[in-house]
């Protein structure tokens, strides 16, 4: 008697043709945006890439689900969800280039006052100016010293600065970072940096780290890089010091988010804002793709998923 297969759903087809060659599983495409003739029987669903579906909604009628992964290193928003015995699993590793390129990226227009020369652009005027800010030389902070913020900190190395972690507990570092501070000593680090990337996941503990006696602590003229969670950042306060001139920020995520059109974080001076588009590039569909192959294969093996986030009970 055959076995039965492992009926896994994919958002789209260009991950079931990833999935083609392996025995024993029975590719379903979702989308989830309406329920499936299959559902009951899908152990492993893999979750539309950015959704904004609640997992509660998706999960009825999934009798047999045993993994859900997630196409997003974020987590916390289905956490609350995750129906009991399922393993929730998110996308650690297949965000870390992306997002980290993006950090350099948003530290050095931000720098290098690249949105203002765009402005000049769009006018055809030249407009040299001279004596600005440069990365060499500057100390840079890493907040969230994880595997995107090891990534982040190995693309900052090579320009020239001063490199300082910080992760939720104090520990021995790498070959990048020596040593890692822990969070309770971020508030006599944010004086000593000129950039402070930030990288945490959202939690109670992350949440309104950045609020105004945090920013207060950092010096005039730095630059506040987020590409964690929006709410990580009192975005009042932000505001408030981006519009004194005292600092400046580089946001890929905001609270709220979408960010309204008529929020001020648009046209706050010195503030450059990007859609949440950390992980959105090229490099994430092949490492995504190789995650979830990885997770049938664990699964067809009898092994645990990988990057699992909760514990199934």
């Amino acid at each position: 008697m055959a076995a039965t297969p492992l009926v896994v759903s994919v958002p789209d087809r260009e991950y079931a043709e990833a999935l083609a060659d392996l025995d024993g599983v029975d590719v379903v495409v979702w989308d989830m945006a309406q329920p499936h003739e299959r559902g009951a029987d899908i152990r492993l669903a893999v979750m539309p890439y950015m959704t904004r579906l609640r997992l509660a909604d998706i999960a009825r009628g999934l009798d047999a689900l045993e993994v859900v992964q997630l196409q997003s290193a974020g987590y916390e928003e289905f956490l609350p969800d995750v129906p009991k015995g399922v393993t929730l699993c998110n996308a650690a590793g297949v965000h870390d280039a992306s997002t980290a390129e993006l950090a350099l990226t948003l530290t050095l227009a931000s720098i290098r006052d690249i949105p203002k020369f765009v402005e000049s652009q769009a006018r055809s005027t030249w407009e040299p100016l001279v004596l600005r800010s440069a990365l060499a030389d500057s100390r840079v902070l890493v907040v969230g010293y994880g595997q995107i913020g090891r990534a982040i900190a190995r693309r900052f190395a090579p320009f020239e600065v001063s490199l300082t972690a910080v992760a939720s507990q104090a520990r021995a570092g790498d070959d990048v970072v020596p040593h890692v501070h822990g969070i309770d000593e971020l508030p006599d680090l944010l004086p000593d940096h000129d950039v402070v990337v930030v990288i945490v996941p959202l939690s109670d503990a992350t949440r309104g780290l950045f609020c105004a006696a945090t920013l207060g602590r950092m010096p005039d003229g730095a630059l506040l890089v987020n590409v964690a969670r929006g709410p990580v950042v009192d975005t009042d306060a932000l505001v408030a010091e981006c519009a004194s001139g005292r600092l400046r920020a580089a946001l890929d995520v905001t609270a709220p988010e979408p960010l309204p059109a008529d929020h001020p974080l648009w046209t706050t001076p010195g503030v450059l804002v990007t859609p949440h588009i950390g992980g959105a590039t090229q490099a994430m569909r092949p490492r995504a793709k190789a995650l979830v192959r990885r997770q049938v294969q664990a699964m067809l093996a009898g092994r645990p998923p990988v990057n699992a986030v909760n514990r199934a009970g």
